[in-house]
């Protein structure tokens, strides 16, 4: 069973996630994902993996959709008349950045990789559960447990906590913790790399409600 907690992120990471999970299933060992609070876009993409997927009543599930996002300074820049040089080789090297003017042909290109990278989402997630209708769930909607397990998203309500304690007299459980100490070069490169990278997004972060 894996505890799975995550809103998403760029699409190569919760795409390689989610292929590792499935070297899991290849080896024919049951696959449970328990999430507790969220599992949306890129995490949801990791938990239809699973064979079986429990979320709890008020967790948030699905969120099916891509999205990029920019600032564009190339105003601001002329306006204080600065000059941003960029060269590069092919059409399609960059179409929307920071700095450069934007045209509606590098809009149209950016608009073509999300519909691109939607369309992989959404067969990958029908691939994993045939049981889903993609014309009800592949919206970018979110929901909670409840209406998820309506859906076809999740398999059954419960807790992680719930699922060990069934599961206690039939097995030995076992707790793993896996983490990686960043060294402070690598923590600051991350950080700063959030801010000026351009990328395809399975991310719900920002769209999730708080009950404060």
């Amino acid at each position: 069973m894996i505890r799975l907690e995550s809103g998403g992120g760029l699409v190569h990471a919760y795409g390689l996630a989610a292929s590792q999970l499935t070297r899991i299933k290849d080896r024919n060992i049951p696959l449970t994902v328990a999430v507790d609070k969220v599992a949306a876009s890129g995490g949801y993409l990791m938990a239809c993996v699973a064979d079986k997927i429990i979320a709890a009543p008020f967790s948030i599930i699905g969120s099916i959709g891509v999205i990029t996002q920019i600032p564009n300074f190339h105003r601001l820049l002329k306006k204080h008349d600065v000059d941003f040089e960029q060269v590069t080789a092919g059409e399609f090297k960059r179409t929307i950045t920071m700095f450069g003017e934007s045209t509606d042909k590098a809009r149209e290109k950016l608009k073509q990789e999300v519909e691109d990278t939607h369309a992989l989402f959404k067969d990958f997630v029908k691939q994993q559960r045939p049981v889903v209708e993609l014309s009800e769930i592949a919206t970018g909607e979110y929901w909670l447990g409840k209406r998820a397990h309506e859906l076809n998203l999740v398999d059954a309500l419960g807790t992680s906590d719930d699922y060990l304690l069934n599961e206690r007299d039939n097995a030995d459980i076992f707790e793993l913790h896996y983490s990686v100490k960043q060294k402070l070069l690598e923590r600051i490169t991350t950080m700063f790399g959030k801010f000026g990278r351009r990328g395809l997004s399975l991310n719900d972060n920002d769209r999730i409600p708080n009950l404060t």
